[in-house]
């Protein structure tokens, strides 16, 4: 009887737990009704993507398009010549959209000539739907062509076609280059407050679009007055790594778009958001975060809308549900051991188990949504598994604990091996975001269960002796390892790791372009960056999931007695 009020109580306030922390959230003011200014638009379904030359099909496109025209005025392409890219002006038409067509350069001039060629014929084919023209996107950020060899392609351009002719990039590649101002017809900048080098609270980012914009248009003035300027790129991810004070999220997502809006409308701004429809190839390039810039997932659902209030995940019960139903299982199976332990002891155990079956339940949902390739989802397979084989032996030996019974050796050696296992990752991972971390996302989701199952062991073993000894590596998992204390080394790699995150976060920030113009003195840009770096929430949760996992095997000793409460 005890067990089933147990269970029934810990799934009622699971469903409370879930349903509270996924409540709609204001995402400020609705956008007017009607459609959007202009929205960016590649077309490329899950498993396509220009770097694999893989294209959408025409019916692939004239359907994204039906769907765009219900959505947005005009649409913003960014290659001319590449696979079915040549059908979409034909297609735009159908729909009553108008385009601002790109043609993609990049270090290699035969592909130059293709792209200028094919956007030049396009433009004259179609003037009716193509009424602006952008030469480029981000070709002088990337670094792959000089100033002199981009402005040749915008005059050439200008002398074959009608309609206005810009370059794209982010506005600070405008302050740089300012001859590029008095070459295009208009100027098209990007503002996206995530990237900034110096990143944007989307609370602030409407009011750093204001600013940002007016800082090029007074620039602008002196050069080239009254010339147009429009607003190319600008958009939130909706997934990914936090930057600085950018923190990435549907409700996030929605809030800047609403903001971006209202001050467009309120200062007459021409913008571009970006994206339409999120675009998974991008993960090859930047990770979770560049898969995820769209108004629509991959599979064309809405991610948030454009009226009301926002849901962060608007499945969650779904999620809920599962782990519900994998509780109570679990809890069966458990039903003898759990008899025998005190009230208090067994309710300890059975929270401690839904929770780590709701960990498991999100992170196989989460690292599924986010895995875009063959090898990314049999990764997420594979963490998946183990995640789950480690929780099994983590419960199974905090039963042991419980019940005062020995772990059986290949029991406990199993769990050092996955533990061992999983320290490696997360040394290996955190070496990487220190090193070349700027797309890679902290490991947090795919530690769930060894982080939080090693602390619950912990807790159990402090609880019980109240000494620290009690949690050492060899005492926790009741493994009699005679070479334990060599397990040192890798709490000591996860601690130097850590603090190399530390500091390999603020030396990119320290390098960064923009921040050093704003801070020329070395010790204000070192605060400033620092700041970024310690207030960020991802990576200081990460931090602490190191310092967990480091714990019980700084304390690991070559010589010590298994014999009590084992």
């Amino acid at each position: 009887m005890k067990i089933a009020s147990t269970l029934i109580l810990i799934i009622l306030l699971t469903g409370l737990f879930g349903w509270l922390s996924n409540l709609p959230q204001n995402a400020g003011e609705d956008i007017p009704e009607g459609k959007l200014n202009s929205l960016s638009f590649a077309p490329f379904h899950e498993g396509q993507g220009p770097m694999d030359s893989i294209f959408p099909s025409p019916e692939q496109i004239d359907a994204d398009l039906r769907l765009m025209g219900e959505k947005t005025h005009a649409i913003r392409t960014y290659a001319s010549a590449e696979g079915t890219m040549p059908v979409i002006p034909a297609l735009a038409r159908k729909y009553g959209l108008t385009m601002i067509q790109g043609a993609w350069l990049g270090g290699i001039k035969k592909g130059n000539k293709q792209e200028v060629d094919e956007l030049i014929r396009s433009a004259n084919a179609n003037p009716d739907v193509i009424k602006r023209v952008i030469v480029g996107n981000e070709v002088l950020l990337r670094g792959d062509l000089e100033p002199e060899e981009l402005i040749k392609y915008i005059r050439e351009v200008k002398q074959a076609v009608k309609q206005p002719v810009s370059y794209a990039d982010v506005w600070s590649m405008y302050m740089k280059y300012p001859e590029l101002i008095k070459e295009v017809d208009f100027i098209t900048i990007h503002i996206l407050p995530y990237w900034e080098d110096e990143p944007i609270a989307v609370e602030e980012a409407p009011a750093h679009i204001e600013r940002i914009y007016k800082h090029v248009q007074q620039e602008a003035n002196t050069l080239s007055p009254n010339k147009p300027i429009l607003i190319g790129e600008s958009g939130w991810p909706s997934e990914g790594k936090q930057r600085g004070w950018a923190v990435p999220g549907v409700v996030n997502e929605a809030k800047f778009i609403r903001g971006l809006i209202k001050v467009a409308n309120a200062n007459g701004f021409d913008y571009n958001i970006v994206e339409a429809i999120n675009q998974s190839w991008k993960s090859e390039l930047e990770g979770v975060v560049g898969a995820n810039w769209g108004l629509f997932s991959i599979d064309r659902k809405e991610v948030f809308p454009l009226t009301g209030k926002v849901y962060e995940n608007s499945d969650w019960y779904k999620g809920i549900l599962l782990a519900m139903a994998i509780f109570m299982v679990l809890a069966a199976a458990y039903r003898k051991p759990l008899e025998i332990m005190q009230t208090l002891q067994m309710t300890g155990f059975l929270v401690c188990l839904q929770v780590l079956v709701l960990l498991w339940v999100n992170q196989a949902e989460f690292l599924w949504y986010t895995s875009y390739s063959s090898w990314q989802r049999l990764f997420t397979v594979i963490t998946v598994g183990l995640n789950a084989v480690f929780g099994a032996f983590a419960m199974q030996r905090a039963i042991d604990l419980l019940t005062g019974q020995n772990t059986p050796l290949p029991r406990s050696a199993w769990l050092h091996t996955l533990y061992i296992l999983f320290t490696g990752f997360a040394v290996f991972k955190t070496a990487c975001l220190a090193i070349i971390g700027r797309y890679i996302s902290f490991p947090i989701v795919a530690t769930y269960i060894p982080v939080v199952g090693i602390f619950a062991l912990m807790t159990i073993r402090y609880v019980t002796e109240r000494q620290w000894l009690a949690i050492e590596f060899n005492h926790l998992i009741g493994h009699h390892n005679p070479k334990a204390h060599q397990d040192k080394w890798m709490g000591y790699a996860l601690i130097i790791t850590g603090m190399a995150l530390i500091v390999g976060e603020t030396e990119a920030f320290m390098q960064s372009r923009d921040l050093i113009l704003a801070y020329p003195d070395f010790s204000d840009r070192l605060g400033r960056a620092f700041t970024f770096t310690v207030t960020n929430t991802q990576l200081i949760t990460w931090l602490g999931c190191l310092c967990v996992l480091a714990l019980p095997l700084l304390l690991a000793r070559q010589k010590f007695d298994l014999h009590s409460k084992t």
